[in-house]
Protein backbone atom coordinates (compact mmCIF):
# COMPACT_ATOMS: atom_id res chain seq x y z
CA UNK A 1 0.00 0.00 0.00
CA UNK A 2 1.63 3.61 -1.20
CA UNK A 3 1.98 6.34 1.48
CA UNK A 4 -1.28 8.00 0.41
CA UNK A 5 -3.15 5.15 0.39
CA UNK A 6 -2.42 4.75 3.94
CA UNK A 7 -3.14 7.74 4.82
CA UNK A 8 -6.24 7.71 3.46
CA UNK A 9 -6.93 4.51 5.16
CA UNK A 10 -6.85 6.54 8.27
CA UNK A 11 -8.48 9.50 7.15
CA UNK A 12 -11.17 7.32 6.50
CA UNK A 13 -11.68 6.06 10.03
CA UNK A 14 -11.17 9.26 11.25
CA UNK A 15 -14.01 10.74 9.36
CA UNK A 16 -16.46 7.51 9.79
CA UNK A 17 -16.08 7.34 13.80
CA UNK A 18 -16.71 11.13 14.95
CA UNK A 19 -20.00 10.50 12.42
CA UNK A 20 -20.72 7.34 13.80
CA UNK A 21 -20.85 9.28 17.44
CA UNK A 22 -23.35 11.60 16.01
CA UNK A 23 -25.56 8.85 15.01
CA UNK A 24 -25.18 6.86 17.74
CA UNK A 25 -26.35 10.62 20.08
CA UNK A 26 -29.31 9.92 17.48
CA UNK A 27 -30.06 6.88 18.27
CA UNK A 28 -29.53 8.01 21.97
CA UNK A 29 -32.24 10.46 21.71
CA UNK A 30 -34.57 8.95 19.99
CA UNK A 31 -34.63 6.20 22.37
CA UNK A 32 -34.58 8.64 25.80
CA UNK A 33 -37.99 8.71 25.78
CA UNK A 34 -38.52 4.65 26.33
CA UNK A 35 -37.98 4.56 30.02
CA UNK A 36 -39.35 7.50 29.84
CA UNK A 37 -42.87 6.83 28.85
CA UNK A 38 -44.28 6.51 32.00
CA UNK A 39 -43.11 9.59 34.11
CA UNK A 40 -43.77 11.75 31.15
CA UNK A 41 -47.55 10.15 31.10
CA UNK A 42 -47.42 11.47 34.69
CA UNK A 43 -45.53 14.73 33.88
CA UNK A 44 -47.65 16.12 31.31
CA UNK A 45 -50.71 14.33 32.67
CA UNK A 46 -51.54 12.44 29.25
CA UNK A 47 -53.09 9.34 28.12
CA UNK A 48 -51.45 5.82 26.40
CA UNK A 49 -52.80 7.57 22.83
CA UNK A 50 -51.77 10.88 23.48
CA UNK A 51 -48.06 9.52 25.04
CA UNK A 52 -47.92 7.63 21.71
CA UNK A 53 -48.24 10.46 19.46
CA UNK A 54 -44.84 11.80 20.93
CA UNK A 55 -43.43 8.66 18.77
CA UNK A 56 -45.90 8.81 16.53
CA UNK A 57 -44.53 12.64 15.82
CA UNK A 58 -41.06 11.70 15.74
CA UNK A 59 -41.56 8.65 13.63
CA UNK A 60 -43.46 10.60 10.61
CA UNK A 61 -41.13 13.84 10.42
CA UNK A 62 -38.14 11.19 10.32
CA UNK A 63 -39.75 8.99 7.99
CA UNK A 64 -41.31 11.72 5.68
CA UNK A 65 -37.55 13.23 5.96
CA UNK A 66 -35.55 10.35 4.46
CA UNK A 67 -36.39 11.48 0.74
CA UNK A 68 -35.81 15.19 1.11
CA UNK A 69 -32.59 14.72 3.15
CA UNK A 70 -31.45 12.20 0.69
CA UNK A 71 -31.74 14.81 -1.67
CA UNK A 72 -30.24 17.43 0.24
CA UNK A 73 -27.01 15.26 0.88
CA UNK A 74 -26.69 15.22 -2.64
CA UNK A 75 -26.69 18.99 -3.35
CA UNK A 76 -25.01 20.26 -0.13
CA UNK A 77 -22.58 17.32 1.02
CA UNK A 78 -22.75 14.99 3.94
CA UNK A 79 -20.97 17.21 6.21
CA UNK A 80 -23.14 20.18 6.06
CA UNK A 81 -26.48 18.09 6.71
CA UNK A 82 -24.83 16.09 9.03
CA UNK A 83 -23.95 18.94 11.24
CA UNK A 84 -27.17 20.51 11.00
CA UNK A 85 -28.77 17.30 12.33
CA UNK A 86 -26.13 17.39 15.33
CA UNK A 87 -27.51 20.74 16.56
CA UNK A 88 -31.32 20.71 15.95
CA UNK A 89 -30.76 17.25 17.77
CA UNK A 90 -28.93 19.37 20.44
CA UNK A 91 -31.46 22.41 20.61
CA UNK A 92 -34.33 20.14 20.07
CA UNK A 93 -33.23 17.98 23.26
CA UNK A 94 -32.66 20.70 25.48
CA UNK A 95 -36.29 22.43 24.55
CA UNK A 96 -37.36 18.97 25.52
CA UNK A 97 -35.92 19.37 29.17
CA UNK A 98 -37.75 22.31 29.95
CA UNK A 99 -41.17 21.48 27.97
CA UNK A 100 -43.98 21.90 31.16
CA UNK A 101 -46.55 21.41 29.02
CA UNK A 102 -47.52 18.33 26.30
CA UNK A 103 -47.82 21.01 23.41
CA UNK A 104 -44.35 22.15 24.09
CA UNK A 105 -43.09 18.57 24.46
CA UNK A 106 -44.62 17.95 21.07
CA UNK A 107 -42.73 20.18 19.30
CA UNK A 108 -39.47 19.35 20.88
CA UNK A 109 -40.10 15.97 19.59
CA UNK A 110 -41.16 16.95 16.29
CA UNK A 111 -37.13 18.78 15.93
CA UNK A 112 -35.94 15.62 17.35
CA UNK A 113 -37.47 13.43 14.82
CA UNK A 114 -35.93 15.81 12.40
CA UNK A 115 -32.66 16.18 13.64
CA UNK A 116 -32.77 12.36 13.70
CA UNK A 117 -33.39 12.22 10.38
CA UNK A 118 -30.48 13.99 8.97
CA UNK A 119 -28.05 11.35 10.22
CA UNK A 120 -28.09 7.81 8.92
CA UNK A 121 -27.91 8.49 5.23
CA UNK A 122 -24.94 11.35 6.15
CA UNK A 123 -23.10 8.23 7.62
CA UNK A 124 -24.03 5.95 5.01
CA UNK A 125 -23.05 7.98 2.18
CA UNK A 126 -19.55 8.92 4.16
CA UNK A 127 -18.79 5.01 4.73
CA UNK A 128 -19.48 4.84 0.65
CA UNK A 129 -17.14 7.30 -0.40
CA UNK A 130 -14.34 6.76 1.96
CA UNK A 131 -14.19 2.95 1.69
CA UNK A 132 -13.39 0.33 -0.84
CA UNK A 133 -16.57 -1.33 -2.04
CA UNK A 134 -15.75 -4.84 -0.45
CA UNK A 135 -15.54 -3.19 2.92
CA UNK A 136 -19.13 -1.22 2.72
CA UNK A 137 -21.52 -4.32 3.80
CA UNK A 138 -19.27 -4.64 6.56
CA UNK A 139 -18.91 -0.73 7.93
CA UNK A 140 -22.48 -0.34 7.11
CA UNK A 141 -23.37 -3.39 9.44
CA UNK A 142 -20.54 -1.97 12.22
CA UNK A 143 -22.60 1.68 11.62
CA UNK A 144 -26.14 -0.05 12.67
CA UNK A 145 -24.26 -2.23 15.15
CA UNK A 146 -22.52 0.76 17.37
CA UNK A 147 -25.61 3.11 16.95
CA UNK A 148 -27.44 0.81 18.37
CA UNK A 149 -25.72 1.12 21.59
CA UNK A 150 -27.23 4.56 21.81
CA UNK A 151 -30.62 2.39 23.03
CA UNK A 152 -27.88 0.82 25.62
CA UNK A 153 -27.41 4.24 27.28
CA UNK A 154 -30.71 5.37 26.74
CA UNK A 155 -31.86 2.46 28.88
CA UNK A 156 -30.42 1.94 32.39
CA UNK A 157 -28.69 4.60 32.73
CA UNK A 158 -31.76 7.04 32.01
CA UNK A 159 -33.43 5.34 34.50
CA UNK A 160 -31.00 5.71 36.96
CA UNK A 161 -31.35 9.72 35.90
CA UNK A 162 -34.42 10.44 35.43
CA UNK A 163 -34.58 8.79 38.84
CA UNK A 164 -31.80 10.45 41.10
CA UNK A 165 -31.80 13.72 39.01
CA UNK A 166 -35.04 14.79 37.82
CA UNK A 167 -36.69 15.31 34.52
CA UNK A 168 -35.07 18.95 33.33
CA UNK A 169 -31.36 17.56 34.32
CA UNK A 170 -31.44 14.76 32.84
CA UNK A 171 -32.36 15.73 29.24
CA UNK A 172 -30.26 18.62 29.79
CA UNK A 173 -27.13 16.94 29.79
CA UNK A 174 -28.34 14.42 27.07
CA UNK A 175 -28.38 17.52 24.78
CA UNK A 176 -25.00 19.08 26.02
CA UNK A 177 -22.80 15.93 24.43
CA UNK A 178 -24.43 17.20 20.87
CA UNK A 179 -22.20 20.57 21.58
CA UNK A 180 -18.98 17.83 21.86
CA UNK A 181 -19.60 16.00 18.49
CA UNK A 182 -21.02 19.14 16.38
CA UNK A 183 -17.48 20.66 17.19
CA UNK A 184 -15.65 17.54 16.29
CA UNK A 185 -17.80 17.05 13.53
CA UNK A 186 -16.59 20.36 12.12
CA UNK A 187 -12.73 19.69 12.61
CA UNK A 188 -12.50 16.41 11.58
CA UNK A 189 -14.74 15.11 9.21
CA UNK A 190 -14.63 16.02 5.20
CA UNK A 191 -17.15 15.12 2.47
CA UNK A 192 -14.31 13.62 0.23
CA UNK A 193 -10.48 12.72 0.68
CA UNK A 194 -9.69 15.84 -1.05
CA UNK A 195 -11.95 18.56 0.26
CA UNK A 196 -13.83 19.37 3.13
CA UNK A 197 -16.61 20.03 1.80
CA UNK A 198 -18.67 19.26 -1.92
CA UNK A 199 -21.73 20.38 -3.65
CA UNK A 200 -23.47 18.86 -6.05
CA UNK A 201 -25.35 20.22 -9.22
CA UNK A 202 -29.18 22.27 -8.44
CA UNK A 203 -31.59 19.27 -9.31
CA UNK A 204 -34.63 20.53 -10.75
CA UNK A 205 -38.87 19.06 -10.07
CA UNK A 206 -38.15 16.93 -13.34
CA UNK A 207 -34.62 15.58 -12.65
CA UNK A 208 -35.77 14.55 -8.81
CA UNK A 209 -39.15 12.89 -10.20
CA UNK A 210 -37.51 11.01 -12.39
CA UNK A 211 -34.67 9.50 -10.07
CA UNK A 212 -37.54 8.87 -7.86
CA UNK A 213 -39.45 7.03 -10.15
CA UNK A 214 -36.63 4.90 -11.42
CA UNK A 215 -35.54 3.98 -8.01
CA UNK A 216 -38.89 2.97 -6.96
CA UNK A 217 -40.08 0.80 -10.41
CA UNK A 218 -36.60 -0.93 -9.43
CA UNK A 219 -38.32 -4.28 -7.52
CA UNK A 220 -34.74 -5.07 -5.75
CA UNK A 221 -35.63 -1.08 -3.87
CA UNK A 222 -38.99 -2.56 -2.87
CA UNK A 223 -37.59 -5.72 -2.08
CA UNK A 224 -34.99 -3.77 0.49
CA UNK A 225 -38.11 -1.23 1.31
CA UNK A 226 -40.59 -4.33 2.34
CA UNK A 227 -36.84 -5.98 4.10
CA UNK A 228 -36.52 -3.21 6.26
CA UNK A 229 -40.37 -2.36 7.05
CA UNK A 230 -40.45 -6.26 8.04
CA UNK A 231 -37.59 -6.84 10.23
CA UNK A 232 -37.19 -3.74 12.14
CA UNK A 233 -40.51 -2.27 13.85
CA UNK A 234 -41.03 -4.96 16.71
CA UNK A 235 -37.48 -3.98 18.17
CA UNK A 236 -37.81 -0.24 17.27
CA UNK A 237 -41.47 -0.11 19.16
CA UNK A 238 -40.18 -2.16 22.41
CA UNK A 239 -37.05 0.30 22.61
CA UNK A 240 -39.13 3.52 21.61
CA UNK A 241 -41.75 3.70 23.66
CA UNK A 242 -43.95 0.46 24.64
CA UNK A 243 -41.31 -2.14 25.53
CA UNK A 244 -40.82 -0.82 29.24
CA UNK A 245 -44.57 -0.49 30.20
CA UNK A 246 -45.17 -3.88 28.67
CA UNK A 247 -42.41 -5.65 30.65
CA UNK A 248 -43.39 -3.79 33.56
CA UNK A 249 -47.10 -3.55 33.63
CA UNK A 250 -47.86 -6.06 30.91
CA UNK A 251 -45.39 -9.29 31.90
CA UNK A 252 -45.50 -7.63 36.04
CA UNK A 253 -41.59 -7.07 35.84
CA UNK A 254 -39.59 -4.61 37.88
CA UNK A 255 -37.88 -1.72 36.69
CA UNK A 256 -34.38 -2.82 37.00
CA UNK A 257 -35.39 -6.47 35.03
CA UNK A 258 -37.35 -4.01 32.59
CA UNK A 259 -34.35 -2.33 31.98
CA UNK A 260 -31.90 -4.72 31.80
CA UNK A 261 -33.96 -6.41 29.20
CA UNK A 262 -33.89 -3.55 26.83
CA UNK A 263 -30.43 -3.45 27.00
CA UNK A 264 -29.98 -6.92 25.92
CA UNK A 265 -31.65 -6.06 23.06
CA UNK A 266 -29.42 -3.24 22.04
CA UNK A 267 -26.55 -5.27 22.91
CA UNK A 268 -28.45 -8.37 20.95
CA UNK A 269 -28.00 -5.78 18.16
CA UNK A 270 -24.86 -5.12 18.57
CA UNK A 271 -23.80 -8.74 18.24
CA UNK A 272 -25.90 -9.66 15.52
CA UNK A 273 -25.15 -6.93 13.24
CA UNK A 274 -21.09 -8.03 12.55
CA UNK A 275 -22.02 -11.52 11.99
CA UNK A 276 -24.72 -10.46 9.07
CA UNK A 277 -22.04 -7.96 7.75
CA UNK A 278 -20.09 -11.29 7.35
CA UNK A 279 -22.64 -14.43 5.92
CA UNK A 280 -24.62 -11.72 3.45
CA UNK A 281 -21.63 -10.91 1.38
CA UNK A 282 -20.69 -14.94 1.26
CA UNK A 283 -24.91 -15.81 0.46
CA UNK A 284 -26.16 -12.95 -1.55
CA UNK A 285 -28.30 -14.81 -2.98
CA UNK A 286 -30.18 -16.09 -0.25
CA UNK A 287 -30.50 -12.66 1.61
CA UNK A 288 -34.50 -12.59 1.13
CA UNK A 289 -34.11 -16.14 2.71
CA UNK A 290 -32.80 -15.22 5.70
CA UNK A 291 -34.93 -12.26 5.90
CA UNK A 292 -37.82 -14.44 6.00
CA UNK A 293 -35.97 -17.17 8.63
CA UNK A 294 -35.58 -13.85 10.54
CA UNK A 295 -38.49 -12.25 11.20
CA UNK A 296 -40.71 -15.77 11.11
CA UNK A 297 -38.50 -16.55 14.84
CA UNK A 298 -39.83 -13.20 15.63
CA UNK A 299 -43.48 -13.93 14.85
CA UNK A 300 -43.05 -17.39 16.84
CA UNK A 301 -41.13 -16.28 20.13
CA UNK A 302 -44.21 -13.47 20.17
CA UNK A 303 -46.91 -15.99 19.87
CA UNK A 304 -45.12 -18.08 22.26
CA UNK A 305 -45.30 -14.78 24.80
CA UNK A 306 -48.57 -13.55 23.58
CA UNK A 307 -50.50 -16.94 24.04
CA UNK A 308 -48.55 -17.62 26.90
CA UNK A 309 -51.19 -17.65 30.83
CA UNK A 310 -50.61 -15.24 32.73
CA UNK A 311 -47.35 -13.61 32.97
CA UNK A 312 -44.28 -15.25 30.48
CA UNK A 313 -41.24 -16.68 31.97
CA UNK A 314 -38.07 -14.57 32.03
CA UNK A 315 -36.60 -16.96 30.05
CA UNK A 316 -39.27 -16.57 27.18
CA UNK A 317 -39.25 -12.31 27.84
CA UNK A 318 -35.47 -13.31 27.08
CA UNK A 319 -35.60 -15.33 23.90
CA UNK A 320 -38.04 -12.23 22.67
CA UNK A 321 -35.56 -9.33 22.99
CA UNK A 322 -32.89 -11.51 21.31
CA UNK A 323 -35.02 -12.23 18.06
CA UNK A 324 -36.52 -8.81 18.19
CA UNK A 325 -32.93 -7.84 18.59
CA UNK A 326 -31.51 -9.63 15.74
CA UNK A 327 -34.42 -7.96 13.48
CA UNK A 328 -32.61 -4.42 14.23
CA UNK A 329 -29.32 -5.26 12.51
CA UNK A 330 -31.36 -7.43 9.45
CA UNK A 331 -33.48 -4.52 8.46
CA UNK A 332 -29.96 -3.42 7.13
CA UNK A 333 -30.14 -6.22 4.98
CA UNK A 334 -32.20 -3.71 2.69
CA UNK A 335 -29.83 -1.03 1.78
CA UNK A 336 -27.66 -4.08 0.52
CA UNK A 337 -30.54 -4.90 -1.92
CA UNK A 338 -31.16 -0.87 -2.64
CA UNK A 339 -27.09 -1.11 -3.38
CA UNK A 340 -26.82 -3.82 -5.63
CA UNK A 341 -29.89 -2.91 -7.40
CA UNK A 342 -29.67 1.21 -8.48
CA UNK A 343 -26.82 2.86 -10.19
CA UNK A 344 -24.49 4.78 -8.49
CA UNK A 345 -26.19 8.11 -9.01
CA UNK A 346 -29.38 6.81 -7.75
CA UNK A 347 -28.33 5.51 -4.47
CA UNK A 348 -29.44 8.65 -2.40
CA UNK A 349 -33.24 8.51 -3.20
CA UNK A 350 -32.77 4.61 -3.14
CA UNK A 351 -31.61 4.50 0.14
CA UNK A 352 -34.19 7.45 1.15
CA UNK A 353 -37.05 5.13 0.32
CA UNK A 354 -36.07 1.70 2.23
CA UNK A 355 -35.41 3.56 5.05
CA UNK A 356 -38.52 5.11 5.57
CA UNK A 357 -39.85 0.97 5.59
CA UNK A 358 -39.35 0.23 9.16
CA UNK A 359 -40.26 3.57 10.35
CA UNK A 360 -43.54 4.09 8.58
CA UNK A 361 -44.46 0.03 10.31
CA UNK A 362 -43.20 0.85 13.69
CA UNK A 363 -45.10 4.31 13.44
CA UNK A 364 -48.45 2.42 12.73
CA UNK A 365 -47.16 0.18 15.41
CA UNK A 366 -46.52 2.44 18.19
CA UNK A 367 -50.17 4.68 17.06
CA UNK A 368 -52.26 1.26 16.77
CA UNK A 369 -50.66 -0.24 20.50
CA UNK A 370 -51.75 3.36 22.13
CA UNK A 371 -55.29 3.53 20.76
CA UNK A 372 -55.70 -0.28 21.70
CA UNK A 373 -54.32 0.12 25.20
CA UNK A 374 -57.00 2.91 25.97
CA UNK A 375 -59.61 1.02 24.62
CA UNK A 376 -59.24 -1.91 26.36
CA UNK A 377 -58.10 -0.57 29.74
CA UNK A 378 -61.01 0.30 32.38
CA UNK A 379 -61.68 3.53 33.04
CA UNK A 380 -58.68 5.06 30.87
CA UNK A 381 -55.71 6.29 32.45
CA UNK A 382 -52.10 4.55 32.47
CA UNK A 383 -52.50 1.57 34.58
CA UNK A 384 -52.72 -0.56 31.30
CA UNK A 385 -53.38 -4.62 32.17
CA UNK A 386 -51.95 -7.59 30.71
CA UNK A 387 -54.68 -7.87 29.05
CA UNK A 388 -54.84 -4.73 27.51
CA UNK A 389 -51.10 -5.58 26.34
CA UNK A 390 -51.83 -8.83 24.58
CA UNK A 391 -54.78 -6.94 22.72
CA UNK A 392 -52.14 -4.13 21.82
CA UNK A 393 -48.94 -6.21 20.97
CA UNK A 394 -51.30 -8.64 18.66
CA UNK A 395 -51.11 -6.13 16.27
CA UNK A 396 -48.12 -6.74 14.93
CA UNK A 397 -49.49 -9.91 13.04
CA UNK A 398 -51.12 -6.89 10.48
CA UNK A 399 -47.77 -5.85 9.81
CA UNK A 400 -45.76 -9.05 9.44
CA UNK A 401 -48.73 -10.57 7.57
CA UNK A 402 -48.08 -7.52 4.47
CA UNK A 403 -44.53 -7.55 4.94
CA UNK A 404 -43.99 -11.30 4.65
CA UNK A 405 -46.41 -11.12 1.41
CA UNK A 406 -44.53 -8.54 -0.35
CA UNK A 407 -40.95 -9.68 0.32
CA UNK A 408 -42.10 -12.68 -1.43
CA UNK A 409 -43.62 -11.02 -4.15
CA UNK A 410 -41.06 -8.89 -4.72
CA UNK A 411 -38.15 -11.39 -4.64
CA UNK A 412 -39.87 -13.15 -7.18
CA UNK A 413 -40.59 -9.99 -9.25
CA UNK A 414 -36.42 -9.47 -8.87
CA UNK A 415 -35.62 -12.81 -9.42
CA UNK A 416 -37.49 -12.65 -12.99
CA UNK A 417 -35.89 -9.68 -13.65
CA UNK A 418 -32.50 -10.75 -13.61
CA UNK A 419 -33.42 -13.88 -15.48
CA UNK A 420 -34.40 -11.74 -17.93
CA UNK A 421 -31.72 -9.22 -18.41
CA UNK A 422 -28.78 -11.60 -17.32
CA UNK A 423 -29.86 -15.50 -17.61
CA UNK A 424 -26.13 -16.60 -17.01
CA UNK A 425 -26.15 -14.39 -13.85
CA UNK A 426 -28.92 -16.41 -11.96
CA UNK A 427 -27.57 -17.68 -8.80
CA UNK A 428 -24.48 -15.31 -9.14
CA UNK A 429 -26.00 -11.83 -8.75
CA UNK A 430 -26.79 -10.19 -5.36
CA UNK A 431 -30.22 -10.80 -4.95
Amino acid sequence: MSQSAEVRHRGAYGVWIVALLVYLLAVFHRSSLAVAGLTAAERFDISAAQLATFTMLQLLVYAAMQIPVGLLVDRFGPRRVLLTGALTLTLAQAGFAFADSYPLALVARLFVGMGDAMTFICVLRLVNTWFAPRRIPLITQLTGMVGQLGGALAAVPMTIALRELGWTRSYLIAASFGIVLSLALVLVVRDVPGGRSVRGPAMSVTRIRASLTASWQQPGTRLGFWTHFSTQFSATTLALLWGYPFFVQGEGLSDHTAGLLLTLMVGVMVVAGPVLGLIIPRHPWHRSSIVLGIVGSIVTVWTAVLAWPGEAPLGLLIALVVVAGIGGPASMIGFDLGRTSNPSDRMASATGIINQGGFIASLLLVVAIGLILDWRTPGGGSDYTPTAFRWAMSFQYVLWALGILQIWRYRVRTRRKIMAENPEEYGRVPL
